[in-house]
């Protein structure tokens, strides 16, 4: 009587066994298809390291608890704006379609710059759910951007949509999770950006390279004419050193060398080039060496206008290659 009654107790829990593990194959997290249109990137501001975007924003689900208007999370973004929403329950799944603009905080790449090429970052999650409740799946039929919108100085090289599963190596003050990590389904999109930069550079350089014309001058006044050749150089170097202020100005902080600082760096080093050769032609001149003098202009003036075209093509092209 015993062994039966220990028989039928082990069967029972192998039959709950079973039966959670089977309840727990089941109990996959809902689907949310989900599919975005830009309509327009606009307000690039590399100062404050924001953008603001405007998009259409459809989600497709079953299970109507997600409530996507109240709890549509945007990491990154400054502002969110729902100007538009509508949702469409009359089927066997949920449709809802949103029109957003966000301003958009993101991090630029500017050691090119202004030949960059940049990676426009936009995630969205739900708060309420985490991965084991919800996973999105990108919507991909059809265009993904408007292809007649003008960014104006910038081209869309592409646009990328994916989902994946954002780590948080917190509980969020849940004290039933006895680890302190959670896993949020995402919604990415990726937009790779790249700048028509020849007007621009001309704008922002064209004023260096006019300095270091004027001091390049200094090889065609005569030698004893100390007061000209050295008032050209040092005009022109305070001259560059107040453009690469301005330009500056205009741009993020950077730990990095970038093309800006190489441009601004090398015109200056090669000023001070000219300025030392009209010291070295002064004293040939003082000495009675005329004739040395000049020909130690021409040649100067030769090999540093070479050197300093090569060094700048070098780097121009390098940064527009990357």
């Amino acid at each position: 009587m015993k062994k039966s009654i220990l028989f039928c107790f082990v069967l029972i829990l192998q039959f709950l066994a079973l039966s959670t593990i089977s309840w727990a194959q089941k109990a996959k997290p809902d689907t949310v298809r989900s599919g975005i249109y830009i309509t327009s990137i606009h307000d690039i501001n590399f100062k404050d390291k924001e953008y603001t975007v405007d998009f259409w924003l459809w989600l497709k689900y079953k299970n109507k608890d997600f409530n996507f208007v109240e709890n549509l999370e945007i990491p990154q973004a400054k502002t969110v704006d729902k100007s538009f929403s509508t949702i469409d329950t009359s089927g066997t799944e949920v449709y809802l379609l949103m029109k957003v603009q966000c301003i958009m905080k993101d991090s630029w790449a500017i050691d090119n710059f202004p030949f960059d090429h940049q990676t426009l970052r936009l995630s969205l999650e739900n708060s309420q759910f985490d991965s084991q409740s919800l996973v999105f799946v990108a919507d991909t039929v059809g265009k993904q951007f408007d292809p007649r919108f003008t960014l104006r100085g910038w081209k869309i090289d592409s646009l990328k949509i994916s989902s994946g599963i954002k780590l948080y190596e917190t509980a969020f003050g849940d004290t039933t999770i006895k680890v302190p990590h959670t896993e949020y389904s995402n919604f990415k999109v990726r937009v790779s950006i790249s700048r028509d930069a020849m007007g621009l550079f001309w704008k922002m350089f064209l004023g260096m390279y006019v300095a270091f014309l004027i001091a390049y001058m200094c090889f065609y006044i005569h030698a004893d004419s100390i007061d000209s050749r050295f008032g050209l150089s040092v005009g022109s170097l305070f001259a560059v050193i107040g453009n690469k202020y301005i330009i500056d100005g205009s741009l993020p902080e950077s730990t990095t060398f970038t093309l800006v600082d190489t441009l601004h760096g090398i015109t200056l080093i090669f000023i001070l080039v000219v300025i030392i050769s009209t010291a070295f032609s002064l004293r040939m001149i003082k000495k009675g060496k005329t004739n040395e003098a000049i020909k130690f202009d021409k040649f100067f003036a030769i090999a540093l206008l070479a050197a300093y075209l090569i060094l700048n093509a070098y780097f121009i092209w390098q940064a527009t290659h990357v």
